[in-house]
């Protein structure tokens, strides 16, 4: 999963008009959340079965096929530029096929409970690499808090004190499987602003441009799948049913969902989802999959969402009045929230 960049969801909406929503945007939201939470339980369904190769391809092209059916009733259009097309290629490697791929691996190392957690650290590589990448990002007190504050629950996840015997999985693959979703969350981390510095006041809507994301990200799968895997021998109902939910659902309508909460609501509201994605997949996977936890996992992931709120500035460090001045403006509205 990943949200929308600022500069990318600001651009002219063309899917719904903003009188008479269907759902308010809280609604939206909490409809997003179930949604991405219950995507880690849909990978761990389609990894029994296929390869990840084949994982991503059914994703990427099925949620390609719901997005760009969206466009064309919009009466959208794909956007012409050679360049931004090349921009929006590297961006479809970032964001969808590279990670996804790797969640695929992912799913069949680690319970999908324990995807959803580390996938929680996808704001701090976010706020890491924009930092980096882009001059108006600059670290600051409550970031740098938020990003040490962030990385010590990515540690108590991992266990660093060798508590993951009793994963349901061997020690080293649930360290090799914890390492491929970090990998994937790295990957968000340098697609999102490398979207904001090179696709920055685009014309074209987030609809537009996402359809073009999913439709780029899909080719190089459509090359490399038939290439490097054979077809799988025993393909359930179950298994397709969950790709296509996965695909239409986690990787196209979110995009929509999320687009109208940016809009409604604002970009910071909308980027809060994160927070609440790790509770969804946690109890998707203990309750419908009969996944078990330790005790440092979950601990970890509320670290991990106190570390991404600081570093997102969803919650601020007060700063101390000098010394001498009153401090009764801090009281009002200035302090942690």
């Amino acid at each position: 999963m990943s949200t929308l960049p600022d500069t990318v969801a600001s651009s002219p909406p063309v899917v719904a008009p903003r009188s008479a929503p269907f759902l308010s945007w809280r609604a939206k939201f909490v409809l997003l959340a179930l949604i991405w939470g219950m995507s880690f339980v849909l990978i761990r369904i389609g990894a029994e079965v296929l390869a990840p190769l084949q994982l991503a391809l059914g994703r990427m092209g099925t949620g390609a096929l719901a997005l760009l059916a969206v466009l064309l009733l919009s009466r959208g259009r794909l956007p012409s530029s050679p360049r931004l097309w090349c921009h929006m290629f590297v961006a479809a490697l970032l964001l969808n096929t590279i990670p996804f791929t790797l969640f695929g691996y992912a799913g069949k190392l680690i319970p999908s409970a324990l995807m959803g957690i580390v996938n929680a650290s996808t704001p701090l590589f976010a706020v890491v690499f924009a930092m980096l990448i882009l001059s108006d990002e600059r670290p600051d007190r409550t970031r740098l808090l938020g990003l040490g504050i962030g990385f010590l629950g990515v540690l108590t996840v991992f266990g660093v004190w060798n508590s993951l015997g009793q994963v349901n999985v061997s020690d080293d693959d649930a360290l090799l499987g914890m390492l491929l979703v970090v990998g994937a969350t790295v990957c968000y981390g340098i697609g999102t602003p490398y979207l904001r510095r090179f696709v920055a006041g685009s014309p074209h809507s987030a609809l537009e441009l996402s359809s073009l994301q999913m439709l780029l990200g899909t080719l190089p799968l459509l090359v490399l799948t038939p290439l490097l895997t054979e077809a799988p021998t025993e393909l359930t109902w179950r298994v397709a049913l969950a790709v296509t939910a996965l695909g239409v659902f986690g990787t196209g309508f979110a995009y929509i969902l999320n687009y109208a909460i940016v809009r409604a609501a604002g970009a910071t509201v909308a980027t809060t989802v994160t927070y609440v994605v790790p509770v969804v997949a946690v109890t998707a996977g203990v309750v419908l999959l009969g996944e078990t936890l330790t005790w440092n996992q979950p601990v970890g992931a509320l670290v991990i969402i106190l570390g991404a709120a600081l570093c997102q500035r969803v919650l601020h460090v007060r700063r101390p009045a000098p010394v001498g001045q009153d401090g009764g403006g801090d009281r009002e509205g200035n302090g942690a929230r």
